[in-house]
């Protein structure tokens, strides 16, 4: 009792003198006010100070009353190979590198570490069994243990080697569960929360059979989110890829063929189970559609935007489709809406799939708008929810090889030059990769390294400096951030297995394996200490 008194008489003074200060404390200023980068108290040691007893005040109230309710909701935000880089990037993208995006701003912070069983440097496959089922599993598997290869046609098969999801957990506990992706719905990340394979690129049966297996045995991912009781269950699963869905005969909404090859249209078969249950389904594949739908008398919601991917989030208004595919930030509210429905709450996953996409590709000013849309999307959800209740947790799977470097001024353009030449006397860009298809814009057979002056950095497309070639960048194997709001949000500081993410998720809502966990370790405790006593 004595520590708490004197905790918060810490926090009175502290606040007294943030208060006390004009110059820059966060009590002080709007939250939609931004610092300029030529704020001359920041030249001032007062400046630092306050702000320094502003983030202690900060803490001091944070500790005071940390948030043990239960968690009846939970949405788990991944940003797909949202390194540290990316996110600092993104703030100097926005204005300025000293700022924070918006899930920064969340009290409680950590880093999980990403490697795979076999690999140093993971993919998103591996990362999603860890992430949302605590198990790690080997490069190229999704929701297998690490007694399953990649490739391997017999053990994929084998449901001994199945993990369990967080999304399961959920729904044993009578919680609704959805998903929501920038990628295809059947894509590594989002597959983590249902389906079970040794391959991640089985989307389809058509893939299996390809890699020489049967698909009767290997039952592809589109069928396991239509067929298998996860998948099944979930009440919202909105993203891209409708070719997976439909047979090669057959044509979507716009056109575009399926890559089915077993006649198959899973999408009607989706929409003809939940009516056969009764249930008020919808399916769509435009914003229209979406938009159309009645939320409130809406149980299970199927949307699929994009034959393929969606679109990146810049080109929806660069290419004229904002008024015809949704934003992540749109679906995400959607799924909250139709989600907040339920009485025992909810479980979702959502990921912003094309900040990976965008790095892989060298295109960094893309990769950059997509964080920022995830931000927001973040943000929105907060927003919509209530802290008390709703744990929040955003994370990425990975990271990737782009460094932000060059020594560039505050309010120099991200995307733009260094501020003095290389030793070759030739400029460099502010951001780059260490290996990708970037190389082609760095590099000549004939003349060497390329003369960067006269390069486009407004092109969107522009494929950053790499010093690799190949075709496609690959991850990087740093610790990834992990940042929390809401029911025991505490619990997720300091540097940990990505495996703890779900096991923590899973406490605060007190579900699944770690049900009644507190009250099992309490009892533990007890007994030992009557054990000693004797």
């Amino acid at each position: 009792m004595c520590i708490r008194w004197f905790h918060l008489g810490l926090l009175a003074y502290f606040m007294c003198f943030a208060y006390a200060d004009e110059f820059h404390s966060r009590f002080l200023l709007p939250r939609s006010v931004k610092s300029t980068k030529t704020n001359s108290a920041e030249q001032t040691t007062e400046y630092w100070m306050t702000k320094a007893q502003s983030i202690l005040a900060d803490k001091l109230e944070e500790s005071s009353r940390l948030n043990t309710n239960r968690a009846k909701n939970i949405i788990l935000f991944l940003g797909d190979g949202m390194s540290v880089h990316t996110i600092t990037s993104t703030r100097a993208m926005l204005g300025d590198v000293s700022e924070k995006i918006f899930f920064q701003e969340f009290p409680y912070t950590g880093l999980s570490k990403t490697y795979a069983i076999d690999k140093g440097v993971p993919d998103s496959a591996s990362t999603a069994t860890a992430y949302l089922s605590g198990v790690k599993g080997n490069y190229g598997t999704i929701g297998v243990t690490a007694e399953v290869p990649k490739y391997d046609c017999e053990l994929s098969a084998d449901e001994s080697k199945h993990t369990e999801s967080i999304a399961k957990w959920a729904q044993d506990a009578g919680k609704w569960a959805g998903l929501v992706t920038t990628a295809t719905v059947t894509h590594a990340s989002p597959a983590g929360v249902y389906a079970h394979t040794s391959q991640r690129a089985w989307e389809n049966d058509a893939e299996i059979i390809n890699d020489g297996c049967s698909a009767d045995v290997n039952v592809d991912i589109a069928r396991q989110l239509v067929e298998w009781p996860v998948g099944k269950g979930l009440r919202v699963i909105m993203g891209g890829g409708r070719r997976n869905f439909i047979d090669a005969s057959d044509v979507d909404e716009e056109g575009i063929e399926g890559k089915r090859t077993d006649g198959r249209n899973l999408t009607a078969e989706w929409l003809a189970d939940k009516l056969k249950q009764g249930a008020g389904a919808e399916y769509v594949w435009n914003k229209e559609g979406l938009w159309n739908v009645d939320l409130n008398e809406t149980e299970y919601l199927l949307g699929l935007f994009s034959s393929k991917h969606c679109p990146y989030h810049g080109e929806l208004e660069r290419e004229g489709l904002s008024d015809s595919v949704p934003s992540l930030s749109e679906m995400t509210e959607a799924a909250i809406e139709l989600l907040s429905k339920s009485e025992q709450g909810y479980f979702l996953f959502v990921e912003g799939a094309k900040i990976d996409m965008g790095h892989h590709s060298n295109r960094a000013h893309l990769a950059l708008e997509e964080t920022a849309e995830f931000a927001r999307a973040v943000e929105l959800a907060r927003e919509l929810t209530n802290e008390e209740d709703t744990l929040i947790v955003v994370t990425a799977d990975h990271s990737h090889t782009m460094t932000m470097n060059g020594y560039p001024s505050r309010d120099a353009d991200v995307f733009g030059l260094a501020p003095v030449l290389a030793d070759d006397g030739l400029p460099y860009t502010i951001l780059s990769y260490a290996n990708g298809p970037g190389y082609s814009k760095t590099f000549s057979k004939k003349t060497g390294r390329r003369d960067l002056s006269d390069a486009d950095f407004t092109d969107p497309k522009y494929k950053y400096m790499a010093t690799v070639p190949l075709k496609s960048e690959t991850h990087g194997g740093d610790d990834v951030g992990v940042f929390a709001s809401g029911p025991y949000a505490h619990y997720f500081t300091g540097n940990y297995e990505q495996t703890n993410i779900p096991a923590l998720m899973a406490f605060a809502a007190n579900i699944g394996p770690f049900a009644n966990l507190a009250v099992a370790l309490q009892e533990e405790d007890c007994k030992s200490e009557d054990e000693n006593f004797l």
